[in-house]
């Protein structure tokens, strides 16, 4: 269905009250080597007692981050018409161009490309850059004057922990309100983590849209770097680093997948569809060559 509210939305300082609820924890304990499932990981035999005490210091540094306002949550997000045709989608006078599954699969199994999801002809894309990674350099740098090497890595992992949660809280915010085509949703924080919702937000250089360099145009789109202060490196990663980006697609078949390898001919294609010298495409998409 086409979006409530269209267009660019920019949010300066989001209230880290609101975008907690949303940290899927999970990660968070494997980042410090503790395998297992939030909750649960809580009240494991072994691994209880270490990962409450983690668990306890973490809530303590939001709530300093928070009372103090210490790190700065930005995003902007877009909802635009956009035209289909095959595997490249045109939005805003950009083309955002996509890749589709090669290798070999069973009869009957379709070979995917995000491109898929895009109804044929007209219809809606969404893009969002998120970022909860200002202040957390200069955070960083006090713990450490301090010699508390501890609350430093803390710190790095909460902002990271905080931009994803950015990330989902923007994204529920598209489905109930600006996009509204799921306005009834009303998911707990754990169906949210599993993903029980209708759309994805699949970003360049993950396993379905495998090619980083698509993270220029996003940006163009969205005026990004103006509005959330985040940049791409020459590598194309976003600094500050506690950063995500992606697309929003809304079809109720939509789902990720992953694309593991491509030949010539579609490298080939895929060049010249993007104006690129198949050179450079190549050693952006090296990994997925045979």
């Amino acid at each position: 269905p086409p979006p409530r509210l269209p267009g660019i939305h920019q949010y300066d300082d989001i209230d880290i009250g609101q975008v907690r609820t949303f940290i899927d924890w999970t990660p968070f304990f494997l980042s410090w080597e503790l395998r297992g499932k939030f909750p649960a990981i809580l009240s494991d035999p072994e691994k209880g007692a270490e990962a409450t005490a983690l668990f306890n210091d973490a809530q303590a540094i939001l709530d300093e981050i928070e009372a103090k306002r210490l790190l700065t949550l930005r995003a902007v997000c877009g909802i635009f018409p956009c035209w289909r045709t095959q595997d490249d989608v045109e939005v805003q006078g950009y083309t955002l161009n996509f890749l589709r599954q090669q290798t070999l699969r069973a009869t009957g199994t379709p070979y995917l490309s995000l491109a898929d999801f895009i109804a044929p002809g007209s219809d809606h894309i969404g893009a969002f850059v998120v970022t909860a990674g200002h202040g957390v350099q200069e955070l960083v740098k006090t713990y450490t004057a301090e010699n508390d090497d501890y609350k430093a890595i803390m710190v790095k992992a909460m902002a990271d922990r905080l931009a994803e949660a950015t990330a989902e809280w923007l994204h529920h915010r598209v489905r109930t309100d600006l996009w509204g085509y799921a306005r009834e949703e009303a998911l707990t924080n754990e169906q949210l983590i599993a993903e029980a919702y209708t759309g994805i937000r699949p970003a360049p250089g993950y396993p379905a849209c495998p090619d980083h360099t698509e993270k220029h145009k996003l940006f163009a789109l969205l005026g990004a770097q103006q509005r959330t202060g985040v940049e791409l490196s020459e590598s194309l990663v976003m600094m500050p680093a506690a950063s995500v980006c992606g697309y929003y697609i809304a079809s109720e078949h939509a789902r990720y997948f992953g694309i593991s390898q491509i030949g010539e001919d579609q490298l080939e294609d895929y060049a010249r569809r993007k104006n690129m010298d198949i050179s450079e495409i190549r050693r952006w998409l090296s990994q997925l060559l045979v």
